[in-house]
């Protein structure tokens, strides 16, 4: 390739800039096991490369199809599943809760004490379906660690406990205080587990199935599911935890991980695995208004609507945020009906597009979708916690410099 080849306004030398970067300062050095990246611009694929090793133990390479733990990238699919019922008119935005939730109708918010001896208060606010979107429902996560709430989150093991159920996590939610009223905060949550319930009962389907029937099936997403199948396992990556020093040891064995057993547990806030190209015809779909390849799963204005800023008066994360914990940076970056968005490029000081939306995974996945500039970034790697490396806001000044 000359200087100045390129491909779809991209061009290709500077996107080479990707591999040297992520070789230079993460694979080499041992801070990243190895990465898979995808840069797409106006439905084609301007650069796909794999380095490194996906499972460090057996010395097996990344490969195209490598199958990798998306962890919160389930988030942005269960949502538009949910979008899909919207638009049959099974439920609105502003619906109670509690309208498909009986048991959630006196929801109660945290004053003291530790579990299970809460005091606690009454709410100030009804918890609506779009609070569930949103992540200002009042509902934590365990992991957060910040709280006597989310304490009792990990002692019931409500961040998902593969022995777990969606109806037995709705019914533990029930009887859990709330971290403040609805509407008046934001706050990264088990919310889209509950959107995954309610995808459940509105279409009387189990999960797994509705999304296989309307969204992996249509968009040709084989390799995308809630386990790993034995046909997949030669492919599947090991995952590593992030240790002092910039060490990583193994995290979860592809050969004896849970992801090998089919779980009671689906996760629709974060239990899919996925390859690259599965998630890139997601992506793209998105990126076209809701199609792929002839296939539509949603609605470009209902696609439309979900990425506007949903936060109140428009205000960004840093305005809102009880914790300290986001798949993204915060700073200029609203959120919307199940993904982050971009409002002010300046503020966010990273490159980009007002109206960028996205989200990563716990394990440092992570792809947004600009479509002011029809373009799509997905990168895998399996390292937890996601925050460990700043390589989501590097990738995003890399691939917009490419822009010609």
């Amino acid at each position: 390739m000359t200087e100045h080849s390129q491909v779809a306004g991209l061009s290709t030398d500077h996107l080479s800039n990707i591999e040297s970067h992520l070789d230079r300062c993460y694979v080499q050095p041992g801070k990243l096991p190895g990465a898979l990246t995808l840069v797409a611009r106006q439905g084609e694929i301007a650069y796909v490369k794999a380095q490194g090793l996906m499972d460090v133990e057996r010395n097996k390479p990344v490969r195209r199809d490598t199958v990798f733990r998306i962890y919160s990238m389930t988030k942005p699919i269960t949502s538009i599943a949910m979008m899909q019922l919207y638009e049959q008119g099974r439920f609105l935005l502003d619906d109670p809760v509690h309208k498909y939730i009986p048991a959630w109708r006196t929801r109660r918010i945290y004053k003291s004490g530790v579990y299970p001896n809460f005091l606690t208060t009454s709410a100030s606010s009804t918890m609506t379906i779009r609070d569930l979107f949103t992540h200002m429902s009042g509902l934590t996560y365990g992991f957060m660690q910040r709280t006597n709430v989310d304490a009792a989150y990990r002692e019931l093991k409500l961040d998902g406990s593969r022995s777990m159920t969606l109806e037995a996590l709705v019914d533990h939610l029930a009887e859990l205080p709330l971290e403040f009223s609805p509407g008046t905060a934001w706050n990264y949550s088990v919310s889209t587990d509950v959107l995954g319930y309610l995808v459940q009962l509105l279409s009387g389907k189990p999960f797994d199935e509705y999304l296989r029937e309307h969204i992996f099936e249509p968009l040709d997403m084989p390799d995308t599911g809630f386990h790993v199948r034995d046909d997949q396992l030669d492919r599947f990556a090991a995952c590593y935890q992030y240790q002092a020093g910039d060490q990583f040891t193994l995290q979860d064995d592809p050969e004896t991980s849970p992801f090998r057993r089919k779980p009671q547990f689906v996760s629709g806030g974060g239990g899919l695995v996925s390859t690259i190209d599965d998630y890139f015809h997601f992506a793209q779909a998105l990126c076209q208004g809701g199609e792929f390849r002839g296939r539509r799963i949603i609605g470009r204005k209902t696609l439309e609507f979900m990425c506007r800023n949903h936060l109140p008066y428009n205000q960004d994360l840093p305005g809102l945020s009880v914790g300290a914990f986001s798949e993204t940076p915060y700073a200029g970056t609203g959120f919307g009906l199940g993904f982050s968005v971009k409002t002010d490029v300046a503020k966010s000081q990273t490159n980009g597009s007002v109206g960028e939306y996205g989200w990563g995974g716990l394990a440092s996945t992570n792809f947004f979708v600009d479509p002011v500039e029809e373009l799509v970034m997905i990168f895998m790697t399996q390292l937890i916690p996601s925050s460990t490396y700043p390589i989501r806001q590097e990738l995003r000044a890399i691939v917009n410099g490419a822009l010609l």
